[in-house]
């Protein structure tokens, strides 16, 4: 039985999955949501609390493995794709969620550096993740890709140039991928979260304490999201309930783009 009753979701049960990200926030919500549903999963990360969770996983009954990874670095994607194969036998779907967040600065106030650490990571790496990933799946007849974008990636507020222009590319990406890979049963997709009660975001509210009122009320429900929330989107999206769905990318926002 997986978490909330659900059992197998259907195209989750049983499958290669890769989650990027998966040792804290919405990776770790979609990792420990999809191993619960049966997934065969490979969670990548940078440090240990990836090795962590594995094992807690692992614990439990379920599979999971830890890659540690680096995802603007080739090298570490490809070995991260090969351990998913090489334990489970394929790979039949990831959700690239890595990322790094904005710098807080206005466009002239950001470095050369801090426009490129954005980028290596979030644009590089999605796109190499991607690359492999569909590589892989191609092999094996299909799959489907779920890619972490922002509201950033389809509106601006001030103070996020560079994450703006990354998630934008990322939204850009998900559909390129969708139209290449549509006719070879690869479905790509993105979710756009807005403010998020990840680790992180609540490590700032203690130094932004105004900020969390302020930021509640731009979104229709009165409240940022749970990590559980976008992670429960993602899976959706992974899932074969979303069989005709390739593409897109779906604001995950409680209300905040709809008007």
């Amino acid at each position: 039985m997986g978490i909330n009753g659900i059992n197998g979701i259907n195209g989750i049960e049983g499958k290669s999955i890769i989650v990027t990200g998966g040792a804290s926030g919405i990776g770790e919500a979609a990792a420990r949501l999809l191993a619960a549903n049966g997934a065969l999963l490979t969670i990548a990360d940078r440090g240990s609390n990836g090795a962590a969770l594995a094992k807690e996983l692992t614990d439990q009954g379920l599979r999971a493995q830890f890659v540690e990874t680096d995802i603007s670095s080739e090298a570490d994607v490809i070995a991260m794709v090969e351990a998913a194969v090489r334990s489970y036998g394929r790979l039949d779907r990831a959700f690239n969620n890595a990322g790094v967040p904005n710098a807080g600065k206005l466009l002239a106030e950001l470095t050369e550096e801090d426009f490129r650490r954005c980028h290596d990571v979030n644009v590089i790496g999605t796109f190499l993740c991607m690359k492999h990933e569909i590589l892989a799946m191609l092999k094996t007849g299909g799959g489907a890709i779920v890619n972490c974008s922002s509201i950033h990636g389809l509106i601006y507020t001030a103070r996020a140039a560079e994450y703006t222009a990354s998630k934008h590319a990322i939204t850009g990406m998900t559909k390129a991928a969708a139209a290449d890979y549509g006719l070879q049963n690869i479905r790509v997709n993105a979710i756009a979260p807005s403010s998020t009660r990840t680790p992180m975001y609540l490590h700032y509210l203690k130094t932004k304490p105004d900020h969390e009122e302020r930021v509640n009320g731009l979104h229709l429900l009165g409240r940022a999201s749970e990590p559980i929330e976008q992670a429960q989107a993602a899976m959706w999206l992974l899932s074969d309930a979303a069989s005709f769905v390739t593409g897109v990318t779906l604001p995950v926002d409680g209300g905040y783009t709809a008007v």
